[in-house]
């Protein structure tokens, strides 16, 4: 693991059993993430993007360890130079890595308990982790209120009392509150109105430059990932089939999948007359995926051969630019306005 990777992830699975009949006997396994890997910079945004239900969410919860991995490798690197393996700490070793590797949950409406104030939100992690309290714990939730775009005026109002917007930034300034390293921001802005949305994504830009923030961005709209991400990476049905500097990604995609998902992307020139891709079929499930590639029965490119018998690797075709096809080398796909 090199210096300048502050998250390696190795060959990530996460499964969930499936339970029938009386006895609740395992008779099945749900392949969340399959296989997943990939690693972030510090001061870095990689982008997760995908449908909803391909997985990335599970990441996420997984490189936190909310959900205890199946199999593979979280490599953190701590605030004193440490690197751990997150995935085999026990249990009582994890609290001090949850001061520096925090999320920014999708939806501010649930994940703010409606029976406390702006201040005992913000300020229970830091009371938590015995950081701060009485006039000081104020002090800071002032200034966390203040980074965000909240008038501290407010800090004894009840979430319902805001908008979704700026339930948002509340959930945001909790999650600032330990000076944390790395985020997990998943789907932050899928539950805000549009013209809310640009101001959150602006928003957490700058923090990240301020606080030499981390980010793994979570979402499923391609334009919303491109915005602040550094890189993108695009997972289907547990995997990731492709990954590469975002705006490569989006002038070039290199899997029929990324292809796909690019065309739904409005070019900057409303002049610009775009071709949208309309994926037909269904999402394989991931409790019984396809052999082969995962994307065959729904890839218009697909051949009867390997794409349907031999799973494609993740390899880096082009410098940085990693992509699971077996016929990536032959297609020419198109990026976005294309």
């Amino acid at each position: 693991m090199s210096d300048e990777y502050i998250l390696e992830v190795r060959n990530l699975r996460q499964y969930f059993p499936i339970r029938s009949g009386f006895l609740q006997r395992v008779v099945g396994q749900i392949k969340a993430v399959d296989g997943v890997s990939f690693a972030v910079k510090h001061n870095e945004v990689l982008g997760l993007g995908g449908e909803s239900g391909c997985g990335k969410t599970t990441v996420g919860r997984t490189v936190l360890r909310l959900y205890d991995p199946t199999a593979g490798e979280i490599w953190y690197r701590t605030r004193s130079g440490e690197r751990v393996n997150v995935a085999q700490l026990p249990p009582g070793e994890l609290k001090p890595l949850r001061r520096e590797m925090r999320m920014i949950f999708q939806d501010p409406f649930s994940s703010l308990n409606p029976r406390r104030t702006v201040k005992e939100l913000i300020g229970e992690p830091l009371q938590i982790h015995r950081v701060a309290r009485g006039r000081v714990l104020e002090e800071r939730v002032a200034q966390l209120m203040t980074e965000v775009g909240l008038d501290p005026a407010y800090m004894e109002r009840y979430p319902h009392e805001f908008s979704g917007g700026q339930r948002q930034r509340i959930g945001i300034a909790r999650t600032l509150s330990l000076s944390p390293r790395l985020i997990i921001a998943d789907e932050p802005v899928s539950a805000l109105d549009v013209s809310v949305q640009a101001q959150v994504l602006n928003l957490l830009q700058s923090l990240k430059d301020e606080f030499g923030l981390t980010l793994l961005f979570i979402a499923h709209d391609l334009s919303v990932v491109e915005h602040i991400s550094d890189r993108i990476a695009v997972m289907y049905v547990g995997k990731i089939v492709e990954m590469a500097p975002a705006e490569e990604l989006l002038l070039r995609p290199l899997h029929p999948y990324a292809e796909a998902l690019v065309s739904a992307v409005p070019p900057a020139d409303p002049d610009i007359q775009t071709r949208r891709i309309i994926l037909e079929g269904d999402v394989p499930s991931p409790a019984n995926p396809p052999a082969g590639c995962v994307f065959p029965p729904r890839c218009r490119y697909a051949n009867s051969g390997s794409c349907r018998t031999v799973e494609p690797p993740l390899q880096e075709l082009e410098p940085g630019h990693f992509v699971a096809c077996h016929l990536a080398k032959e297609l020419h796909l198109a990026g976005i306005g294309g």
